[in-house]
């Protein structure tokens, strides 16, 4: 009797790749991506071991940070990786707190969604600069207490930290609000120019040098005094 299983011998099965997997293989390339470009940046800063807050070094390194990620494709999801990646420091041999929060806010600024949520609640380390020129259009939500220079230079967006700040909350904004649900630092606003800083909990100082704009604590305007 001639066995039926013959005509099949020579058949080879392909084991087909399941969709989540190829889902997963490219978001992991992203993230690579990411990191590889974010260690460029902070490779090149760390050469000074110091990294001191300069304007012109702090736009030299947005810029940067910018051109890396011209033609790179992510998500929020992506940017939450990041910000845990950089906390758990598994992958990131050092993190240099200001230029770690401007890449972050250059990552946040030139994404396609308009509004974006970043939980940090539960991070041990504390991250600066974020919300680094928050442009018209884009909302970014801080869920947590976040470092120094937060939304500084904010250039028209719409920053909310669910949380408190540390000091130079909104320095050199230009336009746009930001609405801190707790407490922020020494020179809250210094350097302003425009837009709106709103604190619901206590404020250490305000800005020796503030030139526009308005800030309000619990809901009364503190800036400009009445007999400005």
């Amino acid at each position: 009797m001639r066995n039926p299983f013959m005509d099949f011998r020579s058949v080879h099965y392909q084991k087909k790749e399941i969709p989540l997997e190829r889902i997963v293989k490219a978001k992991q390339e992203v993230m690579d991506r990411i990191l590889e470009s974010y260690f460029s940046i902070v490779e090149e800063e760390a050469k000074d071991l110091v990294w001191l807050v300069e304007h012109s070094r702090v736009v030299k390194t947005y810029d940067a940070a910018k051109e890396s990620i011209r033609d790179l494709e992510y998500d929020q999801d992506d940017i939450e990786e990041f910000c845990a990646q950089l906390d758990s420091s598994q992958k990131v041999p050092y993190m240099i707190s200001g230029p770690a929060g401007i890449y972050i806010s250059a990552l946040v600024n030139h994404i396609a969604q308009d509004s974006i949520v970043l939980g940090l609640k539960d991070y041990e380390r504390t991250f600066h600069f974020l919300g680094f020129r928050l442009p018209e259009g884009k909302t970014l939500t801080l869920q947590g207490d976040v470092g120094d220079f937060i939304g500084a230079g904010l250039s028209g967006g719409r920053l909310v930290v669910e949380g408190s700040t540390r000091n130079w909350c909104g320095a050199g904004m230009m336009k746009g609000e930001i609405f801190v649900s707790s407490h922020t630092g020494q020179r809250t606003g210094e350097w302003m120019r425009g837009g709106e800083i709103h604190v619901d909990g206590n404020i250490w100082s305000t800005g020796k040098s503030i030139f526009g704009g308005k800030i309000y604590n619990r809901g009364k305007i503190v800036i400009p005094k009445e007999s400005d």
